[in-house]
């Protein structure tokens, strides 16, 4: 038996697309950006590295910490020159992680905000 696949147009993509949970654009974005960019890596979490909390790939820069460096109003350029390992790609996994994971983000920054003001107290 033959089978006749329907061609998808790009309308009905973005109709898709927009259905989704910010979960599954997370996903989306990542599997997109993946395969136009050899070098993104992704977004990782590793009990050993940062506590567990996301990071870009296979570095040890967490997720939170670029979305603080955004609330402080640098650009994706302003911190892709002071990431130079990163790439556009890294940054846009990193939005779509934590647009899709708000709640893990802002504990991450809770924590992290806390740790520091005790060690201020040390």
């Amino acid at each position: 038996m033959l089978l006749c696949q329907r061609t998808m147009t790009v309308t009905e993509l973005k109709n898709q697309l927009l259905a989704l949970s910010p979960s599954q654009k997370a996903s989306a974005i990542e599997t997109l950006t993946q395969t136009l960019t050899n070098g993104s890596l992704g977004i990782k979490k590793n009990p050993g590295v940062c506590g567990g909390d996301a990071c870009i790939g296979n570095t040890r820069i967490p997720v939170w910490s670029l979305a603080i460096d955004r609330t402080l109003g640098m650009s994706d350029a302003d911190i892709l020159a002071a990431f130079p390992d990163l790439t556009a790609a890294d940054l846009v996994n990193a939005w779509a992680y934590a647009e899709a994971h708000p709640e893990e983000i802002d504990r991450a920054i809770r924590e992290n905000e806390e740790a520091m003001l005790e060690s201020e107290e040390i």
